[in-house]
């Protein structure tokens, strides 16, 4: 029998965070160790300091504008931002630096802005290049300066995302300029290392502004967060099997962005090449042949064969039974959630087929660019693996309710099942790209991380933080965790 394939759909997206115009080394690693390692999970999400889960997000009202200035620079609002993201940024790292790297850190003092509109005539160089419709942000390696279209990409990245994710954009380049200095990366590091330890140095400035010590922004850790963090899956690898594209995948960057958040400076001194490939293991990272548009539909027959994959990976003495034909109605004391739900009085999972295949989304063609959202088979069917390890929860007397134990376990075990569909012998298998849209719908919903009535927690941090700790660490972690 041909194994199927759970096939992330196509996507196209700007590539534009990350991209250091000195030119970095592109190398691959070998993806064989079946261990991983995750942030720190005893480092909790939200500490000390006035990180809130509800308060201010964005520029602080009131702060006057950062005495800095860019080459080209127009003084308007766009510049603003990008000027007042980078003093913070200046300042932070100032006074971490010695901390946790060697040497002495020379800040980026010079800046660079340009209009991607502009005609021909009135484009400037950049790192040795014309920004005639560039629509990027980087660090320059050659002359240690940052630059940035303030025409197209910071408009956009505000429009879809909010003022915060501009400075994660900034905060991203940023971490280009860090790297270097504290020996971390050099000229033969590979790309999708320089790009993980980017994004978790990132990560690292967006809690201490969380915390509330930034001078001219705040950040709360629920909208706040979770756009900051569509943002990183906005921006990934639109085709993983392509050479040119080593930057990581969703799942990768925003793992490093938390690597950063939760375990600081000296978390992303262990971004490696073994660190990637621990990570990885066995999950999917590009394309077999002819799976760029391979999909599995999301009909009866489909999750009848899920179905015979999670009865494998988690047996339960009592098999819950499924039924197509829509949500358990009728359950008492339980609240249906749409499109599949779980019923623990009559042990049932019950899905609406047509519903479910909505979830998924188109699964194949163009997709807005900048866009966070990830369509594809594995959104509708991580929805229904969720329900189903619900029923195992049940099954092992744990309790199916409660946001913040049954949902982010519920999210954490779908996890571990996900690792599990990635293995060479499993039937279905994951293909490159399904964690992207599961992440995506954590993000969003997170559905996937509700408890038995749809309940879940309000901070996307916290679902991806679950689902990733199953999927690196496994079962035990989850248990250990989500009590």
């Amino acid at each position: 029998m041909r194994t199927q394939r759970l096939r992330f759909g196509a996507v196209a997206v700007l590539a534009v965070f990350g991209l250091a115009l000195a030119g970095c080394g592109v190398g691959t690693e070998n993806p064989s160790a079946p261990n991983a390692t995750a942030p720190t999970t005893e480092t909790d999400w939200e500490v000390a300091g006035s990180m809130t889960a509800d308060g201010p997000n964005g520029p602080r009202q009131g702060v006057p504008d950062a005495p800095l200035e860019a080459v080209n620079g127009d003084g308007g609002k766009y510049d603003k931002l990008a000027l007042n993201s980078l003093a913070d940024l200046q300042e932070f790292w100032t006074a971490v630096y010695p901390e946790h790297f060697p040497g002495r850190f020379t800040p980026v003092t010079t800046f660079y802005s340009w209009d991607a509109r502009a005609p021909r005539q009135q484009a400037i160089q950049f790192c040795g290049e014309h920004t005639y419709h560039v629509v990027n942000a980087a660090y320059c390696s050659l002359d240690h300066t940052i630059g940035w279209d303030r025409g197209v990409l910071l408009p956009q990245v505000v429009a879809k995302f909010g003022e915060m994710a501009v400075v994660m954009v900034l905060a991203h380049e940023y971490g280009h300029a860090i790297q270097g200095q504290a020996k971390i990366a050099g000229m033969r590091t590979p790309t999708i290392v320089l790009e993980q330890q980017a994004d978790c140095l990132a990560g690292v400035f967006l809690r201490h502004v969380a915390e509330g010590d930034s001078a001219h922004f705040t950040l709360n850790t629920t909208d706040g967060l979770n756009a900051v963090l569509a943002a990183t899956v906005a921006i990934r690898d639109q085709d993983p099997s392509d050479p040119q594209n080593a930057h990581g995948s969703a799942f990768e960057r925003v793992t490093a962005v938390q690597i950063g958040y939760a375990d600081g400076a000296q978390g992303c001194k262990k971004i490696t090449p073994t660190d990637i490939a621990e990570r990885r293991g066995t999950l999917p990272v590009s394309f077999l042949p002819g799976e760029e548009f391979a999909q599995l539909p999301v009909d009866a027959e489909s999750l009848t064969m899920v179905g015979r994959a999670l009865l494998e990976i988690f047996p339960t003495s009592r098999p819950p039974r499924f039924d197509y034909s829509g949500v358990v109605r009728n359950c008492p004391n339980v609240t249906a959630t749409q499109p599949v739900s779980y019923c623990p009085n009559s042990n049932t999972i019950g899905a609406d087929v047509p519903g479910l295949a909505r979830r998924a989304g188109q699964m194949w063609g163009e997709v807005e660019p900048l866009s966070a959202a990830v369509d594809g088979d594995y959104n509708a069917f991580i929805v229904f693996v969720s329900r189903y390890v619900l029923a195992v929860q049940q099954d092992r007397k744990l309790s199916v309710t409660g946001p913040d134990t049954a949902g982010l376990r519920t999210a954490c075990l779908s996890g571990v099942v996900t690792t599990e569909l990635s293995e060479p012998d499993s039937n279905p298998r994951l293909s490159a790209g399904d964690l992207d849209e599961a992440v995506s719908g954590l993000l969003t919903d997170g559905l996937a991380a509700s408890d038995v009535n749809g309940e879940t927690v309000p901070s996307g941090y916290q679902r991806l933080e679950a689902f990733r700790t199953g999927v690196l660490n496994g079962e035990q972690a989850c248990s250990a965790r989500y009590r």
